[in-house]
């Protein structure tokens, strides 16, 4: 049975159901178990829910070390950039070992991270990230676009045997679904048809989905049929949905962000003129 939830709760009940249903798996992060009112505090103990450094190398190195002792850690980092400060073991450290011993080590660890435009928030805090780990081999990336998936692709992000970033846009926080009780597992590396259509297929990703839904209902009225694809999973991408679609459609449109802030706009451009001189300036000018 399914009932409404905001996106960033059913985050956090995939966190805690995973929690109560795997002691191995653990919550670390820089505002996570602050006091012993902390709901995962009560229910899970400091030994599972650390508070961490404020320094990102610490608490992904730490993830890292754990995932390598048999845990299965979740990071809470807020926003994606943070990721930046700790390239070295979100690129060159977790990813890589599963390959590098042959399958023999496993790094079960979940890095979620907020991104996009929030406003207030400096340049640095608000950029859409997520395509430059697209291609670092052994890393998945997740980007959920409702909160059941939000949900679903948190639940099966911790029980992956490997690096998984799930990137959560700051627009949809307080964005409410119809969210299913219990287990939910959305499989990593399958899209959804969201709505069908037979004229033009349009990919959005996270947020985007929203707005592609939109321009899919506006475009109706003018008699062409959009097919909107939920791409869900970045990496892997589900290539086999989108190149059915396409097969049907024979067009293709990509919504995206743009990767820093939007751009701030004058209502009328102001043009740079030089002041002239005193010296300058005719003998008959005041």
């Amino acid at each position: 049975m399914a009932r409404e939830l905001p996106y960033i709760a059913a985050i956090g009940e995939a966190v805690h159901q995973e929690m109560e249903r795997d002691e191995t798996v653990l919550y670390f992060g820089q505002n996570l178990g602050l006091t012993e009112d902390d709901p995962y505090v009560k229910a899970f103990g400091n030994d599972r829910v650390r508070v961490t450094p404020i320094s990102e190398t610490a608490e992904i190195g730490m993830a890292v070390g754990a995932a390598f002792a048999g845990y299965r850690p979740v990071v809470q980092l807020y926003m994606a950039e943070f990721m930046l400060v700790a390239m070295d073991q979100v690129v060159n450290e977790a990813p890589r070992f599963h390959g590098m011993t042959a399958g023999q080590v496993k790094v079960p660890i979940v890095l979620q991270a907020g991104y996009g435009f929030t406003a207030g928030w400096a340049g640095q805090h608000t950029g859409t990230i997520y395509g430059m780990f697209m291609g670092v081999p052994g890393l998945k990336v997740v980007v959920p676009s409702t909160a059941a998936d939000a949900k679903g692709l948190m639940t099966a992000a911790i029980r992956d045997d490997n690096p998984v970033i799930l990137f959560h846009n700051y627009l949809l926080t307080l964005e409410h679904g119809d969210v299913p009780e219990g287990e939910h597992v959305v499989p990593i590396g399958e899209a959804a048809v969201s709505r069908e259509g037979s004229d033009v297929t349009i990919v959005g990703i996270g947020w985007t989905v929203g707005k592609a839904l939109a321009a899919a209902e506006q475009l109706a009225g003018d008699g062409v049929s959009a097919e909107v694809i939920d791409a869900r999973s970045l990496a892997p991408l589900d290539t086999a949905t989108i190149l059915q679609s396409v097969e049907k459609t024979g067009r293709l449109v990509v919504v995206d962000r743009r990767l820093g802030m939007p751009r701030r706009r004058r209502s009328s451009p102001r043009r740079w003129r030089p002041k002239a001189s005193r010296r300058s300036r005719p003998p008959w000018s005041s």
